[in-house]
């Protein structure tokens, strides 16, 4: 409304007021961007905003004194004067809004970022817990071997030798894969298989495995070194605790569109039972699908009939291709 005054006068009172008023927007804005208020401050935000509204409307008035001075613009000045307190509070609920708007605004953004540096803690702390349940395992493994090959250098040097050169093929793999989260089912087992045949020298004629999978399984991914110590537990409890063959049986599986694997082993109740627990390498396994996935319930045991089975479900993971 120009309330009977040229469109001259309206024009430079709008952007005069208007742009003080846009400008005292852009330095709250600033302010709020470097220094947010505690959430027991936020009067500060109020007398920034009634500071800021005083301000532009005192320096519109006095710069529009000065464009007016004219005789002419009397009244206008007059109006100026009597609508001054009117002018406050419309610049205040402006300025107010957009100091509200800024610290909703700078506060998501801080709490987004206090997230994600929470988010990439628990990351680290995580790969390094995973990290260290990994480097567990070759150590374990290690001294089982090397305390084989120093019993068979004297029965059987032979034997001895190419323990030494499978046991080297085996660590070279999976120093490969030190760096890797995830490897494709093919790759794991094949590792698998480099640790059997250590495994079957170490336990001669004792050990044989059967090992039946599906084409659809051998593309999906998986934690590299996850099924060794699971083989690992069941060759410890199929044989240990007894003189005859044993066959340890692996089915790895793709099924309800993620990858199972079971495990099973023949076992003596009376010699392997609670006393023995599951293990490190179960614990192990069950601690890293944790990390990974956040469940509980992907790594599943069971006896019966003289038989442990062991069965570990892996969901797809989201960069698994066909």
């Amino acid at each position: 409304m120009s309330y009977g005054y040229s469109l001259n006068v309206s024009v430079t009172d709008s952007l005069v007021t208007n742009g003080l008023l846009v400008g005292a927007c852009w330095i709250i804005s600033n302010i709020l961007r470097y220094y947010l208020p505690y959430s027991n401050r936020y009067w500060y935000v109020l007398f920034l905003s009634i500071s800021f509204s005083l301000a532009a409307i005192v320096m519109s008035k006095l710069f529009l004194s000065l464009i007016l001075v004219d005789t002419v613009h009397t009244d206008y000045i007059i109006f100026l004067s009597n609508t001054y307190w009117l002018r406050v509070g419309v610049a205040f609920l402006l300025v107010g809004c957009m100091a509200v708007i800024c610290v909703l605004w700078y506060t998501q953004e801080e709490e987004q970022e206090n997230r994600q540096r929470k988010n990439d803690a628990e990351k680290l702390s995580r790969d390094a817990e995973l990290y260290k349940l990994r480097q567990q395992l070759q150590p374990h493994f290690l001294f089982n071997s090397l305390n084989s090959i120093s019993a068979l250098i004297g029965s059987d040097p032979s034997q001895a030798r190419n323990m030494i050169h499978q046991l080297s093929d085996f660590l070279r793999t999976t120093l490969r894969k030190e760096e890797e989260q995830w490897v494709k089912m093919e790759e794991e087992l094949q590792s698998l298989e480099l640790y059997l045949e250590i495994e079957k020298v170490r336990f001669g004629h004792r050990l044989s495995t059967s090992i039946v999978k599906d084409e659809e399984s051998l593309h999906m991914l998986i934690p590299p070194m996850l099924l060794q110590p699971v083989v690992e537990n069941a060759i410890k409890f199929g044989l240990y605790d007894t003189t005859d063959a044993v066959t340890i049986y692996i089915s790895v599986l793709y099924e309800n569109d993620s990858l199972k694997v079971i495990v099973q082993n023949p076992f003596d109740p009376e010699t392997a039972g609670p006393r023995h627990g599951t293990g490190f390498g179960l614990n192990s396994v069950k601690r890293r699908l944790y990390l990974l996935f956040a469940r509980t319930d992907l790594v599943e045991t069971s006896a019966k009939d003289h038989v442990f089975t062991t069965t570990i479900n892996i969901p797809k993971h989201e960069n698994y291709n066909r």
